[in-house]
C-alpha cells in the first residue's frame, strides 16, 4: 500500500509539473508584460482603402516599428499610397500591462491626437481620436505576417492591409 501511495504522489507531482509547464508556455494573451515583442522591424505589403464616397483603391504600404528592448514602448510609421491617394501615419505608444496609450499623427492631412487601447499576444487594438476625427485600428502580427485594419467615419472609411516582414 505504501509503495502504491508513493507512486501515486510522484505521478501526481509529474502531472502537476506538466500542466504548469504547458500553462507557462501557452501563447501570450492581452495580459503579457511586453506586448510589442514581435512587431519590430520593417514590413511591406498591399491592401485596399475605401473612401467616404464609396470608391476603393489598391494601396502599397511600408511600415517600420521600433520597439524598445523591454517590449513596452513602440514607435510606428506606416506609409501607404495608390496612384491617386496616400496617407502617412505615425504613432508612439507605451504599455501599462495590457493597456496602451499614446499619440498619433497623419502627416498628409495634418491630423494628430491620442490613442488608447489594448495590446498583447501579437495584437494591438486601439481607438484613435483627434479634433473632428476618430478611428479604430487593429494590428495583428503572427510570425512574419501582419494584418492592419482601420475603420472610421471620416474620409478614409476602411483600410485593410496585409504585410510581410522584410
Amino acid at each position: 500500500m505504501k509503495l502504491f501511495s508513493i507512486k501515486l504522489i510522484r505521478r501526481s507531482a509529474s502531472a502537476a509539473s506538466l500542466v504548469a509547464g504547458l500553462a507557462l508556455s501557452a501563447p501570450a494573451s492581452f495580459g503579457q508584460s511586453a506586448p510589442f515583442t514581435g512587431f519590430g522591424g520593417n514590413w511591406s505589403g498591399k491592401g485596399t482603402v475605401t473612401l467616404s464616397d464609396g470608391s476603393k483603391e489598391n494601396i502599397r504600404c511600408k511600415a517600420s516599428y521600433r520597439v524598445d528592448r523591454t517590449g513596452t514602448t513602440m514607435n510606428q510609421n506606416l506609409h501607404c499610397a495608390s496612384d491617386s491617394y496616400r496617407f502617412d501615419l505615425s504613432s508612439n505608444v507605451v504599455s501599462h500591462g495590457s493597456e496602451i496609450t499614446g499619440q498619433w499623427s497623419e502627416a498628409s492631412r495634418n491630423l494628430f491626437g491620442s490613442m488608447r487601447g489594448r495590446a498583447g499576444g501579437g495584437e494591438i487594438e486601439v481607438f484613435a481620436q483627434a479634433a473632428g476625427y476618430a478611428a479604430n485600428l487593429t494590428i495583428r502580427t503572427q510570425g512574419k505576417r501582419q494584418s492592419v485594419w482601420i475603420t472610421s467615419k471620416g474620409e478614409i472609411r476602411n483600410v485593410s492591409i496585409t504585410m510581410v516582414r522584410s
